[in-house]
């Protein structure tokens, strides 16, 4: 091997070593995000559901009343506002939900939280001030579902669809706290 592709290859070892090392201590990029994405997915006949959120953890904190506070409209999960899509027309409470994608917003209380349903897209959850970004104007539905209380903890924020008993629902569920929003 000449002296020239040597040096050439001990030079790319050397760039490479330093982009890893750069990488590592300032990119995170081996650490486990500590609220990850995730889509949940529902499919049955020709309706078609999709529920994207960032799921954060409890981490022996206060959620409700405390890291999520009460009276207060929360992004539902971390980061991203989080989006919830449906190719039918679905039955909320006593209202429609039109086909198309929608963000989901929430404001939890100790015994019911409102869930919301708007018509508008945001880059991301909170501003600057952390203030849910939710514009109400742009609100389509509206509804209030009970609280549930739960036995064991549920660490991590969990959204999902449950048709086990062919009543369609929305749960989410965090901590001790469960709701559940019917749709049909």
């Amino acid at each position: 091997m000449n002296l020239f592709l040597k040096r050439v290859i001990f030079l790319l070892v050397i760039v490479a070593a330093g982009i890893f090392i750069y990488a590592y201590t300032n990119g995170n990029i081996f650490k486990k995000p500590l609220s990850p994405k995730d889509t949940v997915e529902f499919k049955l006949n020709d309706l078609e559901l999709e529920v994207f959120y960032n799921r954060p953890s409890k981490r022996e904190r206060h959620i409700f009343g405390g890291l999520v506070a009460y009276n207060k409209v929360w992004r539902t999960g971390a980061n991203e506002a989080t989006t919830f899509e449906t190719n039918q027309v679905l039955k909320i409470g006593n209202d429609y939900l039109s086909a198309g994608k929608y963000t989901l917003w929430t404001i939890p209380n100790k015994e019911s939280w409102r869930i919301i349903f708007n018509s508008k897209q945001y880059p991301w959850g909170v501003n600057e001030a952390m203030q849910a970004m939710r514009e109400p104007e742009f609100d389509v539905i509206n509804i209030d579902v009970p609280v549930q209380s739960l036995e064991s903890t549920v660490e991590q924020f969990t959204i999902a669809f449950d048709n086990s008993t062919d009543n369609l629902s929305l749960t989410m569920a965090w901590d001790k706290t469960k709701i559940v929003v019917p749709l049909k």
